[in-house]
């Protein structure tokens, strides 16, 4: 009702157009059945189709109420767009494991569309996203990802994170503050050099990054997916494309700086690597050329904000679980204690001696359900389930229906470590925990993300323990609802490091 009352607020014209678009909604929606089984769902109305039954803030919460009804494989209206959303842990691994080519695809979303133009490593597809991925993935193993050669590397970081933290003193300060390390491991990866904390150009990435990620949670933002030919009356889009267009004037100049500076051997960043990959293709002439610069950019473009927003926001959850269940935190720091000598960091290999520690850390993961959602599309036509899914529809596999599924998790709304615990106390993974996603668009940087977590995390707490504010109890820190932005970020909320020395 409030979109009928703003298209009747603007003149003849806009009324007329809007009211062609109502009727042609209407009987596109409202026709018989058609000659193939479509999932079920909750019948839609014309324009707005069934976004008046969506929480815009917590889509997740709300899918998860319609697979009750529905089933695990059921249709919405998102507007004028059909999708189909898989929820629970046996539809969604079945799509994304035993389907993975027909739900390859990535479907034609609004604003990623004005971002990237189809270019990149998330969003793009066919055989740009297929070349664009694998040589992404051979380089970030070159530089180190998923090796012991960059545990150092973490280690050193890490030390600079704790020389930040001690500095407050013990005095409250912000979870943000969490964000420095993982982000700069990213970011060396990504230019060849770690930033000082305090440089001016870390300091404006992370704020640029910070105000795009709020930005991709705005319901103004989703509203102009639904609906981009009206996005004259939206500004949030605007106020995002003029944010990553800030980001990408630094990209380039790291990416001019490596053109002047190309070496054929020892490169040293992901940038120096497209770089060479794009002169290496330029030379041999071999088909279109897939590494121009737009995809160079978006490629880094990508990698600058989902490989620094994931890892770094988990941090912050992490730390912030600690102090609401001091008990658990003392549990993982005599743990860590026993098993790592005084004077030395837990290292990765550590983790294997640590069950209680590893399942605390994958019981963060599972619990905050991070990422709820990245929508997937049909590359072919698609039968599933006893379903026929045509090609290009838009598929949205529920991580969180995954997360905080009743049949995978015996208190699937609780912060419960035994999830990952045997009745004898050693860790056991479980084939529902699936917060990098699965098949051939799971996240690339999963092997990174483990060791940051872990390196990070048990470095903390060998060396703090936190605490809430004074006057703040530890039953007092509220978990229920986090700030929506790209992913699902905890409140702002302060804390205090009490050193353990």
């Amino acid at each position: 009702m409030a979109l009928l009352t703003l298209f009747l607020s603007y003149p003849a014209s806009v009324g007329l157009l809007c009211a062609l678009i109502f009727v042609i909604s209407y009987f596109s929606t409202s026709s018989g059945k058609s000659a193939f089984k479509w999932p079920p769902g909750p019948k839609p109305l014309p324009i707005i189709g069934n976004l008046h039954l969506l929480d815009m803030k917590r889509q997740d919460k709300s899918l998860l109420k319609f697979a009750k009804e529905y089933g695990p494989v059921f249709t919405l209206h998102f507007g004028f767009q059909k999708a189909v959303v898989l929820t629970g842990y046996e539809a969604v691994r079945d799509a994304l494991v035993n389907f993975t080519e027909e739900f390859v695809d990535r479907p034609p979303i609004p604003i990623f569309e004005e971002i990237q133009h189809g270019n990149g490593v998330f969003f793009s597809t066919g055989e740009l996203w297929r070349t664009t991925r694998k040589f992404t993935v051979a380089s970030m193993r070159n530089l180190g990802m998923g090796k012991k050669s960059l545990e150092g590397q973490i280690i050193e970081e890490l030390g600079f994170l704790i020389e930040s933290i001690k500095a407050f003193e013990g005095e409250p300060f912000g979870l943000r503050t969490f964000t420095t390390a993982p982000t700069n491991i990213t970011f060396a990866m990504l230019f060849g050099d770690r930033f000082d904390y305090k440089s001016p150009v870390f300091l404006t990435l992370l704020k640029l990054i910070d105000e795009v990620m709020c930005l991709l949670g705005s319901p103004l933002l989703h509203l102009f997916n639904f609906y981009p030919f009206l996005g004259f009356f939206f500004d949030d889009h605007k106020r995002l494309l003029q944010k990553v267009e800030e980001v990408r004037v630094i990209i380039r100049d790291y990416v001019k700086t490596s053109k002047i500076n190309a070496r054929t051997d020892g490169l040293r960043s992901y940038t120096d690597a497209l770089v060479f990959r794009q002169k290496e293709g330029a030379r041999q002439r071999k088909g279109r050329q897939l590494f121009h610069d737009e995809n160079l950019i978006a490629s880094i473009l990508d990698l600058v904000m989902a490989g620094t927003e994931t890892t770094a926001t988990t941090l912050q959850w992490a730390v912030l679980l600690m102090m609401r269940y001091p008990s658990i935190q003392e549990k993982v720091q005599e743990e860590i204690g026993s098993v790592v000598g005084q004077g030395c960091w837990a290292s990765y290999e550590d983790r294997k001696k640590l069950p209680y520690t590893n399942a605390v850390i994958h019981e963060i993961q599972r619990f905050i359900t991070l990422l709820p959602h990245v929508p997937r599309c049909t590359a072919v036509d698609t039968h599933f389930r006893g379903y026929f899914i045509p090609k290009g529809t838009t598929v949205i596999p529920s991580l969180t229906s995954v997360l905080l599924d009743p049949s995978q998790w015996e208190t699937p709304h609780e912060f419960n470590p035994g999830h990952f615990l045997d009745s004898e106390g050693q860790f056991v993974q479980k084939e529902a925990f699936m917060p990098y996603s699965l098949g051939r668009r799971s996240c690339m940087g999963e092997s990174l993300a483990k060791m940051e977590l872990f390196l990070f995390f048990a470095g903390l707490l060998q060396r703090f323990t936190f605490q809430p504010p004074v006057g703040i109890a530890a039953s007092d820190i509220d978990l229920s609802v986090p700030k929506t932005t790209f992913t699902l970020r905890p409140r702002p909320q302060l804390t205090c490091a009490v050193s353990r020395e």
